[in-house]
């Protein structure tokens, strides 16, 4: 992606991104902190740094969970997919602090845990951004924080380096109550970085380039990220062009819904997607 040749002064680095995806999708709003500005706190707000630790702010996380699970599905489900459920709830919109600014601004901020907070029922983020990475030219290197890598391929470093320095964390609190290995872990990973970005990038209008985009970002031999983001296209009965995609990781939706599996997953049949995707399931 080229950047503009002109671009008026950047106040932030990642503003206009988080904006642009609050007019496309409803189910998240990203905040950045003023220098200063302390995190929210209570009323249903958690610090990523809270569940990363693993103790009674993870507890109270997967009760929701927990809850949700037995309200919708009319069964309790097993501590490790409640932990699955829980993680993917957080890691969707996670990923999307660092890869929409990437996708649209080509800038990769760096978000630890201890600067980020999640709503879950609100669907609001709060994040502090104090560095992020971006390309010769881009008038955002004037801001405090900014360091300019060479090129292209140095940037998609930069984004999988940020998604692993924030989500590495959560992994060691979530992973225990999970019951998967380390692999497998970072699998899961792996598709929320594919998952949320692919379809906010529908969302844009963009659904090709962002497909395109995560093929170059996950080649398959990016550790600690498991495989390629898996994408093919199936043609429908009237020669609709359907992308598709094969998880790196189980949801563990099967085990709620044995008869049922997503979309995406390697066991459901090519013509069973087709036939989903042409109906929009």
């Amino acid at each position: 992606m080229t950047l503009p040749a002109v671009l008026p002064p950047a106040s932030s680095a990642v503003e206009d991104a988080y904006a642009r995806l609050a007019e496309v999708y409803s189910g998240l709003r990203i905040d950045e902190l003023k220098p200063g500005e302390p995190a929210p706190a209570g009323d249903g707000w958690v610090g990523a740094d809270e569940l990363a630790a693993g103790g009674p702010a993870l507890d109270g996380y997967l009760a929701w969970d927990e809850a949700q699970i037995l309200r919708d599905y009319g069964q309790p489900a097993r501590p490790d997919v409640v932990a699955a459920f829980g993680l993917h709830r957080y890691a969707w919109p996670a990923c999307l602090l660092i890869t929409l600014p990437w996708f649209l601004r080509r800038r990769v901020p760096h978000v630890p845990p201890a600067h980020t907070a999640y709503h879950r029922t609100l669907g609001r983020m709060a994040v502090r951004v104090t560095h992020f990475a971006c390309l010769p030219g881009d008038p955002a290197a004037r801001l405090p924080g900014a360091r300019v890598v060479r090129d292209e391929d140095a940037l998609r470093h930069e984004v999988r380096s940020a998604v692993a320095e924030h989500l590495g964390p959560l992994l060691d609190g979530f992973g225990p109550r999970m019951r998967r290995g380390r692999r497998a872990l970072w699998g899961m990973v792996t598709d929320e970085v594919v998952e949320s970005l692919w379809y906010i990038g529908g969302q844009l209008g963009e659904e090709r380039r962002a497909m395109a985009e995560l093929e170059l970002l996950l080649p398959g031999t990016a550790k600690p990220y498991v495989g390629t983001p898996g994408f093919r296209v199936l043609t429908g009965p009237s020669g609709e062009q359907l992308p598709t995609r094969d998880r790196a990781s189980c949801c563990m939706f099967y085990t709620l819904r044995p008869e049922e599996t997503c979309v995406t997953c390697p066991r459901t049949c090519d013509s069973d997607r087709v036939t989903r995707l042409i109906q929009g399931v």
